[in-house]
Parts: structure tokens; sequence; C-alpha cells
């Protein structure tokens, strides 16, 4: 399946800030705007408000199961917009929201962290990291659930605790020193640690055909949350980095390299460990842990024990370039484990890991028998820009997985660096299926969007996927969020994101394509991010908030 294409070269070539995540990519990004463009009105005391549902971590709880609370009923609810946010002069909205006590925290690639009304989206602070945001937020709560802390990650390999009521930085730290080490996943927080997934460019800089590929290395690392202290650090590669030889432009071949970790760890409670998936090896040679789920110790990051789902898989961006210079012998394919594991109690007893990969197969694991596989199915074609990418979602019964499947040609244009650019097929990807928890079987398949509305749109369904009150929300490349009834699969609500939006902080912003973090679903409320434009998908730059209306029974649905 075609992904990146030549085009990249000339990315790498022009943008300094190329900040490349297995497989799915970053543009640069601007400097952060002016203030005077980026600040919603400031808030005005209001009455104590009832406490409200909390979503204060990126799967909503540290089992990563993307289940949300209430939100619009199928049958006899809608819902509109209440407000929307422009996040700055950017093309991508990467990151969903968290919410805590009446507050929407929203992260942008343009360096801004903002603390948001819930409901009137008017702004409580405003921060600047000074380096693109490429993650949510997680927050830290006291013993009464009112917020403390803030803790974000970003492009240049650092993590950030802002205090969550002034926006204050309290402590920074970079996770790696390795020049291309960035953190893609949101961390995760437990019992008072941060535990973060670092990731890397570096599988992009072997563009440059004198590049000694590759030396970075996938790691967990576990932080005080309060300090930022280290508490350890666990390499995914186990191996020693040694020197194997000379590729085809005479530069040096080392490894092995890779195994990035770039989605949000799970938690498990009960038996005290944490569950990643790792990228593909970027070098020869290849480890034994790369495309794999580890299941590491939370006290001391021992590895208890790891599965490999995908042996040989070296890739690097330079494979898809003529010559492959630097690329590894076995050139793909490229099937890294990007979702979250997500940690269920299976119907009738057992628990289950539900693991999704850019193989396309969904696959349950025995998290007590070392990662033993229960059961896996096919939802669709693999590939670097295809299968499950970044979250599937689970209500105990039922997991609902999207598929990716985008396929991109380059074709030429005057008006773009290096006169080429990216079209989607509008015929490739997407799909949505249910599968049963306990056994795998499929309960129902909804199929791709129909994507000829608009040219170049892509129907793929990378976003990541959340389930709420009987509703399955799942956003496309095509600039849809629709709303799936959870028993059926049939489209219920369908909104075209596709447009402009008055900003409460001044200005029109713009949807466009939906990947990366999935809808935020929480009392009578949905939040969501528009925007990617990478690949041939449609940039944008709106975080819309949408509110449950009330309309009369049998009354159509927005389409």
């Amino acid at each position: 399946m075609r992904s990146h294409s030549p085009l990249l070269t000339v990315v790498a070539t022009v943008l300094p800030w190329l900040a490349l995540a297995p497989a799915r990519g970053v543009a640069q990004t601007p400097a952060p705007a002016p203030a005077a463009r980026l600040d919603a009105p400031t808030c005005t005391p209001t009455p104590a408000r009832a406490p409200a549902e909390r979503w204060t971590t990126w799967g909503g709880d540290v089992r990563n199961t993307r289940a949300g609370a209430h939100a619009a009923r199928p049958s006899h609810d809608s819902l509109a917009v209440r407000w929307a946010l422009r996040v700055g002069d950017v093309a991508n909205v990467r990151a969903q929201a968290t919410v805590a006590n009446d507050r929407v925290y929203v992260t942008s690639e343009g360096g801004s962290v903002w603390a948001l009304d819930a409901e009137r989206g008017c702004q409580w602070w405003r921060a600047t990291v000074n380096a693109p945001v490429r993650t949510s937020a997680v927050v830290l709560t006291d013993a009464r659930g009112a917020a403390q802390l803030l803790v974000v990650g970003d492009a240049t390999g650092r993590v950030r605790a802002l205090d969550a009521n002034t926006g204050a930085t309290r402590w920074t730290v970079r996770v790696d020193d390795h020049p291309t080490a960035i953190v893609t996943g949101t961390p995760q927080l437990h019992d008072g640690v941060v535990y973060v997934g670092v990731s890397s460019y570096e599988s992009a800089m072997p563009l440059q055909p004198g590049y000694a590929c590759c030396t970075f290395r996938g790691s967990v690392v576990a932080l005080d949350a309060r300090t930022g202290a280290q508490r350890w650090k666990t390499s995914t590669i186990d191996a020693p980095l040694t020197t194997t030889g000379k590729s085809k432009s005479n530069a040096d071949v080392r490894g092995p390299a890779g195994a990035a970790v770039w989605s949000t760890p799970t938690i498990d409670v009960t038996r005290r460990r944490l569950y990643v998936g790792t990228g593909n090896d970027y070098s020869t040679p290849q480890s034994t842990r790369s495309d794999a789920v580890l299941a590491l110790d939370l006290a001391t990051g021992a590895v208890v024990w790891s599965r490999q789902f995908t042996a040989n898989d070296g890739y690097n961006v330079s494979c898809d370039v003529p010559g492959k210079y630097n690329c590894p012998a076995a050139d793909g394919p490229d099937h890294d484990i990007g979702q979250p594991p997500i940690l269920v109690d299976r119907p009738g007893g057992g628990r289950a890991l539900l693991v999704g990969a850019k193989s396309g197969i969904l696959r349950a694991i025995d998290p007590d028998r070392d990662g033993a596989t229960l059961w896996e199915y096919t939802v669709g074609p693999g590939g670097k820009l295809g299968g499950l990418h970044w979250g599937s979602a689970t209500d105990g019964r039922l997991v609902f997985a999207a598929l990716g499947g985008q396929i991109t040609r380059p074709v030429p244009d005057s008006t773009v660096p290096g006169g080429m650019r990216l079209v989607a097929d509008p015929g490739a990807g997407g799909g949505l299926v249910a599968l049963d928890v306990r056994t795998g079987a499929l309960r129902w398949r909804a199929a791709a969007p129909v994507c000829r509305q608009r040219p170049g749109c892509s129907p793929a369904q990378s976003a990541a996927v959340t389930v709420a009150n009987g509703m399955v929300w799942s956003g496309a490349l095509d600039g849809h969020l629709r709303g799936y009834d959870a028993r059926t699969g049939q489209v219920i609500w369908d909104e075209d994101l596709v447009r402009d939006y008055s900003a409460v902080n001044g200005g029109v912003a713009r949807g466009g394509s939906l990947d990366v973090g999935g809808p935020v679903v929480i009392g009578q409320s949905l939040y969501v991010g528009a925007g990617y434009g990478m690949y041939g998908a449609i940039p944008g730059n709106v975080f819309v908030a949408y509110t449950r209306v009330a309309r009369a029974a049998g009354a159509t649905t927005r389409q």
C-alpha cells in the first residue's frame, strides 16, 4: 500500500520542524501567533455548578476503553454547536479535549494550552510552551477530584507539567537525549506517577543519503507527577547498538533501532503492570520487541513479558524514494502497534487486552498468560497508512474498530514546495466494525463513507473511536464526524466539519479532516478537533464544543 511517496524528500529538506511519528506525520508548525489573536474572552466568576463528569486521560480511563458517559441518545436528541476555538495558524488538530471541573483543556501544535469554561467557551488562562504540543493533556486531580496539574508532551521530547488553575509551568523534563526524540502519545497518570512513551522522527532522517541509520530506541519513562523526577526508564530494545554494515549509499548501518512508543500506556491496577504497543524497527538488525505489546512492572519498569506480532519489520522513509538508499532489506511492512492496548474484563470471566495494529488485525490477548492470543480478526487491509491507527473503543461487550486504509498519489502542483502534492484515493479506506469482546465474532460492519463530494477526499477512518450511551463516534478524513447506533451500526448523526466557524477567540476557524484524537463525550457535551493537513488530507484549525439539544421523537437527524 502506498504511503509517503517521494514528496517527503522535499518536505524533509524544506521543513526543519518535520516531526514524524512512525508512518504518520506532522508538518512544520508556524511560530505562535500574537496573544491577542489566540486569547478568548476572560471568564468571569459564576455561581458554583454541580460537579460534572470528567475525562482526564486520553482513553477516558487508565484502561484506555474510550467509553464516555451520557451524551446524545440516538432516538431522541441531537447535537448543536455550543462554541468553537481557533487553535492558531496550524494545519493539524491532533489533540483531543481533557475535561475536569467544568473546564476544557485544549492543546495545539502552535504551542498553546488553553483552559476554557466548558459551558461558555471563555478563557480561564492560556499558556505558551514554545514548542509544538503533540499530545492531549492528562490531568492530575486531588482526593476531591479537583484538577491540580496538566501534563503534556511536545515535539522536542519534553514533558511539561502546568498548574491547572493558572497555567504556570511547574516542571519541564526532556525524557530522552536523542536529538530526534518526540512525545506523540498522551502521557498516562496513575497514583502520582506520569508514564510517558517516547517516539522519534529519526525514521525520516534516512532521506539524507549519508545518514548513518539508526540510533534511536523507543522507551517508557516514569516520572514523579509533582516534581518531574525520573523514577525509571525502560528501553523497548534490549540488544546492544552495533554497526552492522554499509547502506547502498555507503553510510554506516546501525541498529537495532526504532520500536517507538507513540500511544498512551495502559495501566493494570490489579496486577500492577503497564502495557504499551511498539512500532517497527528503523534499520538492521531487527529487534524482538518491535511491533509488540510489552508488559512492564509499574514500580520498577522491568519487562514482565512481551509479544511480537510482526517479526523482521524494518522500515524507514527512505524505503519510499527511488533507490531506497537507506532502506533495510526487510522494507516493511510497517505494521506498528499504534493503538493503546485496551484492558477489559471479558463477559463470562477472564480478562483481555484488545490490540489494534497497522496490519489491519485486531487481537484479544490474555494479560494473565503472557499475552497468549485469545482471538484475532482482520478488520481490513494493512499498510503504512492502512490498518488500525490511533484507537479503538469498547463498552465491555463489544469492541469498535475503525479502518484507516488511506491511499495517496503524487500529482504536479507548482503552488507547493517541490512542485508535487498528494491526492487521496476517494474509494480507498474506511469502515467500522463491532466485534464480540469474548469471542471476536463480527456483530456488524458499517460501510466506508462515500467520499466523492469534494476533490481529493479520503474516506479513511484513522482517528480514535469513542463509545457512549449506545452511540459509537468515528471521525474520517472526509471531514465528517458520524454517530453510529452501537447495536446495529446504522449512521444516525452525521456532521460535516469542513466549514467556517466563528471562533470565541476572534476571527474564523476552519474545519478539516478528523485524524489522531477522537471525540470526547461527557455529560451533555461532545468535544472534537478538526484539521489534518498531511498526506493529502484536509487542513484545519478548529476545536468544536457540541451540546445536546432535545428534539421530537421521530424527527430527522442532522445530515
